[in-house]
């Protein structure tokens, strides 16, 4: 199969699936002409990660890495009527354009974005002792996966679900040679899923409209 065909079928899934409505299309919109990389979450993905959270229940949710908003908008709305997301992006502007996103999708008033850098956006959530989270989606930059799941470990309980997405990367995370910071950085985000008892875990490979890539997946144990 082709690039093509993963496009053609993702397309196909959401239109048939995932139905899309004007709030997330105008986030996608808004987001491209503020010139904002387009590296969100397919429609069907962001779809996923909200089952996902709606599956477990989530009341209190982590996103790390808030880009435009999209996925936020579709965490946020996995959320019950007294739940929180808190989502963290380095970018002034990308927080800019997140925050009317989400007010657009009427959801605002359940997401807290903290602007800055995301270690320390976390270091500070901890010495504040806030609460666990009851799910956490990483998806920043990738060289920092590591101490993002150090850290968020701080920020969880059992039963937490954490999320990794980008973790295959045209299948260069299999490459144990590779000079990119960022397979590295994947690479040692996944062996320390495998490595720490309090977590299970497991990765899957995806391919559609963003290529060939990959969710990681785990459960708090302990």
């Amino acid at each position: 199969m082709t690039d093509t065909n993963w496009t053609r079928l993702d397309a196909y899934y959401s239109e048939q699936l995932v139905k899309q409505d004007d709030a997330l299309q105008a986030a996608l919109d808004d987001s491209a002409a503020a010139g904002l990389p387009a590296i969100q979450v397919p429609p069907n993905q962001g779809k996923f990660l909200n089952l996902l959270a709606r599956i477990h229940g989530a009341k209190r949710i982590l996103e790390i890495g808030t880009l435009g908003g999209y996925s936020a908008i579709w965490l946020a709305r996995a959320l019950p009527a007294d739940g929180k997301l808190v989502t963290l992006e380095f970018e002034p502007r990308h927080v800019e354009i997140a925050a009317a996103n989400l007010r657009r999708a009427g959801v605002a008033d359940k997401v807290e974005i903290l602007q800055g850098d995301a270690a320390a956006s976390l270091r500070r959530l901890i010495e504040q002792q806030a609460a666990p989270f009851d799910f956490i989606f990483i998806d920043a930059d990738k060289p920092n996966n590591p101490l993002y799941l150090e850290l968020a470990l701080q920020l969880s309980r059992p039963g937490t679900v954490i999320v990794g997405d980008n973790v295959a990367r045209q299948g260069e995370v299999g490459n144990a040679a590779s000079a990119d910071p960022a397979i590295q950085g994947i690479r040692r985000f996944i062996e320390l899923m495998g490595d720490n008892p309090r977590l299970s875990a497991t990765a899957v490979q995806t391919v559609g409209a963003k290529g060939y890539d990959g969710f990681a997946l785990a459960i708090v144990e302990a």
